[in-house]
């Protein structure tokens, strides 16, 4: 079944943000949780979603 991506809610796009901070897929999660914070209403909430998913490339700390 497909699904039209217009369709999809803020809470669709959280929900796979979690999966794929879930599956060690961080830039996902981090831009699905960028889409759910954009559709929602709440500025707060909005705050709230993009504080929980960072963008990975800014956390990450390198390596030798």
């Amino acid at each position: 079944m497909l699904v039209d991506p217009a369709n999809l809610t803020a809470a669709d796009h959280l929900d796979a943000a979690r999966e794929m901070a879930t599956t060690n897929r961080p830039f996902l999660a981090h831009l699905l949780a960028k889409e759910a914070a954009r559709l929602t209403t709440d500025p707060a909430t909005a705050a709230g979603i993009r504080a929980a998913f960072p963008d990975p490339n800014l956390t990450r700390t390198e390596t030798d």
